[in-house]
């Protein structure tokens, strides 16, 4: 709903992966886990334990044993993002703060593709899907990553990626309905071609009925989404290995105030990695994505004066995107990644009487080059430098440095701290926003005069291995911003009000994660996350919406999940979360949501190998609640929901 958004922000035959999974992670020890490697901290495998960043993995069994049927609920297991589900299909998603109807902050990568658009700088949540048994894992940075990542990845980088054809061979196929799901069904066919290529293919339909208006009427928000898709690996000798895979997606989503919100679109993307003995990597990866979105606009009204009358409002864009990578080392001392990127997106909007940008049609590129450079200075610390250089046709040049610093002072206890410069680019909201379209009188447009959001970030962190059976990880920051977006107004005639850069500020806080396995069938993970925000007006600078418009941030999160193996075939694993009040403004007038605590429930039983059965429930602790939205009788609340899921893998 993303003039709605506006409106806010301006006011085999072998045995297949379940069972695989579940036997291999029960192996697992704590300490095993936290030897599990992740790449989106230095864009090279790297033990958790010797990450420099508050990174944390959420497992494809992490996915599975509590029950998320979408990407947003799977991010909930992430202890440092705070997720927040708006209505039936719509979430807002963010890391270190500014989670606003047009969260801009964070960049989101699923198996390399960056999932962005130009509209907003931002996710739009209810098209990204997998079928989620095919998820590896997902790696979620919180924390400025565009040294390596570039632009927009200011507070945090969630980097989803799916497994190989390879470990997806042979058939799965699952389904289910319940009390708030009308049904959902997915299946997946992985094939050999040969000893060294493999394939699969999947589709799935998910549909999600309404949710609930705050007097406990029906929303009129009920979705839909179908999605196929295929993947193919290949290694061609010791050295080459090629992946191939594309996704085709279509969606409904009925809209709060009437009519229906059109959403397709499709993928391609190849990857060419050649590694050598020592070690050493390049890597070619080239991407086409299309997407198409079309909603109706009600009519711009304030006050009961009609602007603009109702219309339709569409976009459509292509992106081409092109990025190589080279890994090396340079003596015993230094590992050097390096690579280059290039961009090219085409966006075409339909213009509606009441939302409109110009121009309407908008060709960009953006050229990028990056080099890190890891400096061993013992077997027990590095200090790691490097920066992105990007260019962009609104701004032009932008340089995005950091320096990390790792000290593993124990073989399983380390320290890390962090200094690093990351930018939000401006989108197309900020420059080309026209809102209502002429000839209609403008209220609020963008400014060709709009620069990028600025951050320089400040972390330490403490990750440890207390024992086999207990971990933790912690990690401070504080962040200066400067040249946030604020509603400025023209000194002559006040209207049109127009995005500027009036705002600075500065956060702070820290985030808290621990496993323990009491037994060897039994995992506990408790996450706590603490988040002061500071955001005021310049000196000297207006902001129509007197600094509030761009936060709307709990100051705390905690939350404790139990994952127990009663038995060889009996699982119960459970989330509860406690979520501190969330201050949710419209304009300038403040707004505040209560705290709340919720609980997801998830019972399985697997009959046979080949076989789960489960029984799921979500937020059992009240019949609705609200998690986002100005207090107001059209705000959404959150319905209880009872289902249960049939997955058969052979």
């Amino acid at each position: 709903m993303f003039w709605f958004a506006l409106v806010r922000a301006s006011g085999s035959a072998q045995v297949g992966t379940v069972p695989d999974s579940l036997t291999s992670l029960k192996k697992l020890s704590v300490e095993e886990l936290m030897d599990i490697e992740v790449t989106s901290v230095s864009r090279h495998p790297e033990k958790l334990l010797e990450a420099a960043s508050a990174v944390q993995v959420v497992s494809g069994d992490d996915i599975r044993r509590f029950g998320a049927l979408t990407l947003p609920e799977a991010l909930r297991l992430a202890d440092n993002l705070d997720v927040a589900q708006k209505n039936s299909h719509d979430w807002g998603i963010s890391a270190r703060g500014f989670n606003t109807e047009l969260a801009n902050k964070l960049l989101v990568l699923m198996d390399g593709r960056t999932v962005y658009t130009p509209l907003f700088s931002g996710v739009v949540w209810d098209v990204q899907d997998y079928l989620l048994a095919d998820i590896d894992r997902i790696e979620v940075i919180s924390g400025p990553g565009a040294t390596l990542w570039g632009a927009n990845a200011v507070n945090g980088v969630i980097n989803i990626t799916s497994k190989s054809a390879k470990e997806t061979q042979g058939l799965y196929l699952e389904g289910g309905a319940g009390s708030e799901i009308p049904g959902f069904a997915g299946m997946r066919y992985g094939g050999a071609l040969s000893s060294r290529a493999y394939f699969r293919i999947y589709g799935k339909f998910f549909e999600q009925d309404k949710a609930v208006l705050a007097s406990g009427a029906d929303a009129t928000d009920a979705w839909r989404h179908a999605q196929g898709g295929f993947r193919f690996d290949a290694k061609a000798n010791d050295r080459d290995s090629f992946t191939v895979q594309g996704d085709l997606y279509h969606g409904r989503d009925h809209m709060l105030t009437g009519g229906e919100d059109d959403v397709s679109g499709g993928n391609l993307l190849g990857r060419w990695i050649r590694a050598t003995a020592e070690g050493e990597e390049m890597s070619l990866q080239v991407y086409y994505d299309r997407t198409h979105v079309a909603q109706p606009v009600p009519a711009f009204v304030i006050n009961g004066t009609v602007f603009a009358r109702a219309g339709n409002f569409s976009d459509d864009l292509d992106t081409l995107d092109v990025d190589f990578q080279r890994q090396l080392s340079l003596g015993a001392r230094h590992r050097i990644v390096w690579g280059a990127g290039y961009r090219r997106t085409h966006d075409h909007v339909g213009n509606a009487p009441a939302l409109a940008f110009f121009p309407a049609t908008l060709d960009q590129n953006l050229f990028s080059a990056f080099l890190q450079d890891e400096i061993v200075f013992s077997e027990k610390s590095s200090v790691t430098l490097g920066s992105k250089v990007e260019h962009n046709d609104y701004t032009g040049l932008e340089v995005e440095p950091s320096a990390r610093f790792q000290w593993n002072f124990s073989p399983s206890q380390a320290l890390w701290s962090a200094v690093s410069r990351a930018v939000r680019t401006p989108s197309r909201v900020d420059r080309d926003l026209s809102q209502p379209a002429p000839p209609s009188l403008v209220i609020l447009r963008g400014s060709q005069d709009f620069s990028s959001e600025t951050v320089v970030a400040y972390e330490l962190g403490y990750r440890a291995q207390l024992d086999p059976r207990s971990a933790v990880s912690v990690s401070a920051f504080y962040n200066e911003y400067d040249d946030i977006r604020s509603t400025s107004i023209t000194t002559a005639t006040i209207l049109p009000f127009y995005f500027a850069n009036n705002l600075a500020g500065e956060t702070h806080g820290f985030e808290l994660s621990a496993d323990f396995r009491p037994v060897e069938r039994w995992r506990l993970h408790a996450g706590y996350r603490l988040l002061k925000e500071r955001v005021e007006i310049k000196a000297g600078q207006f902001d129509l919406n007197n600094a509030l418009n761009e936060t709307s941030d709990p100051e705390q999160q905690f939350s404790l999940r139990s994952a127990l193996d009663v038995t060889d075939h009996l699982e119960v694993n459970a989330a509860w979360r406690w979520v501190d009040a969330r201050p949710a403004h419209a304009g300038s007038t403040p707004g505040l949501l209560p705290e709340y605590s919720e609980l997801d429930v998830r019972v399985a039983w697997r009959p046979f190998e080949y076989c789960e059965l489960s029984l799921v429930g979500k937020n059992l602790l009240h019949d609705q609640h609200p998690e986002y939205g100005y207090p107001a009788p059209d705000r959404v609340e959150i319905q209880r929901s009872i289902f249960g899921k049939v997955a058969w893998s052979y």
